[in-house]
């Protein structure tokens, strides 16, 4: 008997091997690099909440199935919260994680208030209509250098709480454990469990 399918709404290969990571094998876990009729969805949205829901309205409207999307980032308490939902473009290109864990460090020189938290926002969807939402969040500091070459994004220069070592330094099958994506995708899949 197949596997139910899940596809998430993106086309980051770090956030699928994760989430299929994460699922334990209960799902065939795709991306929308499977469906390259897909257009990019512009991420509009001033909340991680309303930039979940664009993705997965948008690409549950033209695939037949169950659509997970996420939108997730850093908040920093001395930044005001900031990069937030910018996280991905805070060093002011795309993707580009080294610029923006260097505009992080610079924006943190100094400071000694280090409390930061991760962010995640789940939005399933079916037929470009919500099922239902979820978030998860995983709080922690950030330290002034970066440490660990494992993860992607800000991983380097964050500690969650209860550890001395940074996501980059824990390594995946810790991280998959702690995350906030972790966290929130719990809430997914004991969502589904239940017959939605």
């Amino acid at each position: 008997m197949p596997l139910p399918r899940l596809i998430i709404a993106t086309r980051n290969a770090h956030k699928t091997a994760e989430i299929r990571a994460m699922t334990d094998g209960r799902y065939e876990v795709l991306d929308v690099t499977s469906y390259p009729e897909c257009p990019e969805i512009e991420e509009t949205g001033t909340t991680f909440l309303e930039n979940a829901r664009l993705k997965a309205f948008g690409i549950s409207a033209m695939i037949d199935g169950l659509v997970l999307s996420d939108d997730s980032g850093l908040e920093v308490d001395a930044l005001g919260g900031a990069p937030g939902v910018w996280s991905s473009s805070y060093g002011g290109e795309e993707g580009n994680h080294p610029r923006n864990n260097a505009r992080l460090s610079q924006e943190m020189a100094g400071k000694t208030e280090r409390r930061a938290r991760f962010r995640c926002t789940m939005v399933l969807a079916r037929g470009g209509r919500e099922l239902a939402h979820f978030s998860g969040t995983v709080e922690g500091r950030i330290i002034e250098e970066s440490r660990g070459s494992q993860g992607f994004g800000y991983d380097p220069l964050f500690i969650p709480n209860g550890h001395e070592s940074t996501f980059a330094e824990l390594g995946e099958e810790v991280k998959n454990i702690l995350s906030h994506r972790s966290r929130a995708l719990a809430q997914v899949l004991d969502y589904l469990a239940k017959g939605a």
